[in-house]
């Protein structure tokens, strides 16, 4: 795997990113969407680290360099506390699990736990548990999934997290009224996006009653998002495009010329039960949206998303996916036993103070650019 070298002023990496995202898109990206994301980032260090997935790919190897040798497998790439939510599978069974793949590339498994306790590290901070504890909680829900790879179907089991996520008849009301308040747009959406909308339709030739541009996520911002509303069995149906790009990993270590993207295969991986409105290809990810997709937000919730039984989950839910496409178990488990105790918090204790870091450049803070992480002998 190359060297990442990256720009060590963020400021300059990011107008190199974005000058980058505008190429892959043709230049069809959303300016106001941009500027709602460049908010967003000075907000808080969790957004930041939500909306930067490309300098993560571009700086976490130099950061921690000791996760380098972790073996390879099909990871998630911008996982983090927000990045699960619950859906239906063929069989209308509630499932839940990391539901955004857009990152999706080869890379050392160690670096989807890493990112994900980081994403723990950077949010409101529990009142009970300490970052090492959370790194704990994560570990453990990895080992376990390791052992057990099995989906999250929560009609039988996991009332805890079935509590959590079965949407109420108020947010269900919100949800209809803010898609009925929303009007049709005057520019229509690229082709693309309305033969997409239109083919993943629960019928084939549906009339879609209208076409509306959609502000939603944080790393995503700038690209193009669409949404198609129809009326099927006297009853709303909604469909959401969103432009693809390859994965910020790829960028930063599969050279310029690869369009590689993993989206779809490691959405069905084996021990998943997938999403079957969920459809992705090089272009384009679509998916359904309804109010039973949902996700807990950091804001709303912090204590419910840093408790122990749901970092265990998130935890399992990695080693589902890591075990999902490849048979990769052996080799994981070899490697977490040769690596010294505390390996996880203190590779994020690490990046979570270089995000810091950013994050205060980013504010305009600091007086200087924040220095290149020093080089650690590696393993």
């Amino acid at each position: 795997m190359a060297k990442s070298n990256f720009e060590p002023d963020f400021r300059k990496a990011n107008a190199a990113y974005e000058r980058w995202l505008s190429d892959a898109l043709d230049g069809e990206i959303v300016a106001a969407d941009l500027r709602a994301k460049h908010e967003k980032m000075a907000s808080g260090a969790f957004p930041f680290l939500r909306a930067t997935y490309w300098r993560w790919a571009e700086t976490i190897l130099e950061v921690c360099p000791k996760l380098r040798s972790a073996p390879r497998v099909l990871a998630v790439g911008d996982i983090h506390l927000e990045n699960y939510g619950m859906w239906r599978d063929d069989d209308g069974r509630l499932v839940w699990g990391v539901n955004d793949f857009d990152e999706a590339a080869p890379m050392p498994y160690a670096l989807d736990l890493v990112r994900l306790a980081t994403s723990a590290a950077l949010a409101r901070p529990s009142r009970q548990y300490r970052n090492q504890d959370t790194c704990t909680f994560i570990l453990e829900g990895y080992r376990r999934g390791l052992n057990d790879p099995r989906p999250f179907v929560l009609d039988e089991e996991h009332a805890a997290l079935r509590s959590l996520f079965v949407v109420d008849e108020k947010d269900r009301a919100k949800f209809w009224t803010k898609v009925r308040a929303q009007r049709n747009s005057a520019k229509r959406p690229p082709k693309p996006y309305r033969r997409a909308i239109a083919a993943a339709m629960p019928e084939k030739n549906l009339e879609i009653q209208k076409f509306y541009p959609r502000q939603a996520g944080t790393g995503s911002l700038g690209r193009q998002r669409w949404v198609g509303v129809a009326d099927w069995h006297d009853g709303l149906v909604l469909r959401e495009a969103k432009a693809l790009v390859p994965s910020g990993w790829v960028r930063a270590h599969g050279g310029k010329s690869q369009r590689i993207l993993h989206v779809q295969e490691i959405a069905n991986g084996r021990y998943r039960a997938p999403d079957p409105w969920y459809a992705a290809d090089d272009e384009l990810v679509v998916r359904r949206l309804s109010p039973n997709t949902r996700k807990i937000e950091v804001a709303e919730e912090p204590e419910e998303l840093l408790n122990p039984r749901m970092l265990r989950a998130m935890g399992h839910e990695l080693a589902n996916i890591h075990l999902g496409t490849g048979d990769h178990r052996r080799a994981i488990e070899s490697d977490i036993a040769k690596r010294r105790e505390g390996w996880l918090h203190r590779s994020t204790t690490r990046a979570a103070a270089f995000v810091k870091e950013e994050f205060e450049a980013w504010r305009g803070k600091p007086t200087r650019s924040p220095k290149r992480p020093k080089r650690q002998p590696r393993r």
